[in-house]
């Protein structure tokens, strides 16, 4: 068995940007209304022909060409999502058969916020064990399809759109750039996030959700960085899961990671879900905002109250 790295990263979001004076008009909010309580200040939308499968082909093309791979390469293709509406083909197949590839394994993850640390957990284990040699890892969300556009508590929160790992096996002698996983869930509460019914529909306990993640998620966090034996101060970025800044900013304060950038995507993409992580470390890394081989904190939280963090070397 040998380590496995990042090799690549990129990602995808639709053209159209809602503000949130366009949600004004839509339902009773404001800017400020929005501002102070979630701090998001725009979102990216799809429009009706613009699918999951498609975000994630665009976002997966571009890191292919950042690794200068090509899609034959790659002979697993993991995708997280939540709002995958069709049940076959599967997204990963869509992706597949979109950028061409010969004969990959092709599988979705649902683990909806947390799916993207969920899915790259899985790829390092499965090119760990000699399963695969290069997977393609994918967070994709269409949140805009699944928003209740009438309530003004959740509709201001999501965005749509998808982000891309290349994962491959270190080179000899090289350390592993992708840490341990730590992840687990809290079942009695997996109702506090919810998609469900016909059509399905977003909806969620705000305050229980926000009291778990700011109070129980930071000494878990803290044990990911153990497991990766680094300490939280010598961490380079913080990227959590971009639920809203009210939950990332006292979250990644009590982490300790006090030299980090911390990423605040939220701001302008809103909630992405399982594309929330990969697409913020992606602008991490194209902005220069981190150096490759500096150490970063992953850590996806969310629906079925789920959580899988990891630390991992930026490409």
């Amino acid at each position: 068995m040998t380590g496995t790295r990042i090799a690549a990263l990129g990602h995808y979001q639709p053209a159209k940007v809602l503000t949130n004076d366009d949600l004004a008009g839509m339902v009773d909010t404001s800017d400020e209304w929005i501002r102070s309580r979630v701090g998001i200040k725009t979102r990216h939308v799809g429009g009706p022909d613009e699918s999951v499968d498609e975000m994630a082909a665009h976002a997966a093309a571009k890191a292919l060409a950042a690794a200068g791979l090509t899609p034959a390469d790659i002979d697993l293709v993991l995708v997280a999502t939540s709002t995958a509406i069709d049940r076959s083909p599967n997204m990963a197949a869509r992706v597949a058969a979109r950028l061409s590839m010969g004969s990959p394994a092709v599988m979705d993850l649902n683990v909806v916020c947390a799916g993207f640390t969920h899915a790259l957990a899985t790829a390092d284990h499965t090119v760990r064990a000699g399963a695969a040699t290069r997977a393609l890892v994918i967070g994709a969300d269409k949140m805009a399809d699944i928003a209740d556009w009438t309530d003004r508590s959740t509709c201001v929160l999501l965005g749509d759109g998808a982000g891309a790992a290349v994962v491959e096996a270190v080179r000899p002698g090289e350390e592993p750039g992708i840490g341990p996983v730590l992840w687990g869930s809290v079942p009695e509460m997996g109702n506090a996030v919810r998609i469900e019914g016909t059509p399905p529909r977003f909806a969620q306990e705000g305050q229980s959700v926000y009291r778990w993640a700011t109070t129980q998620l930071p000494p878990i966090a803290r044990k990911v960085c153990e497991r990766a034996g680094i300490a939280p101060e010598d961490l380079a970025a913080v990227v959590l899961h971009q639920a809203n800044l009210r939950i990332i900013e006292p979250v990644a304060q009590k982490i300790g990671a006090v030299n980090a950038v911390v990423a605040r995507d939220v701001v302008d993409s809103g909630n992405t879900s399982a594309a929330s992580i990969p697409m913020a470390l992606s602008k991490l890394v194209e902005r220069g905002e981190v150096e490759s081989g500096a150490p970063a904190l992953l850590f996806g939280f969310g629906g079925n109250l789920s959580y899988a963090g990891q630390v991992v070397r930026c490409p």
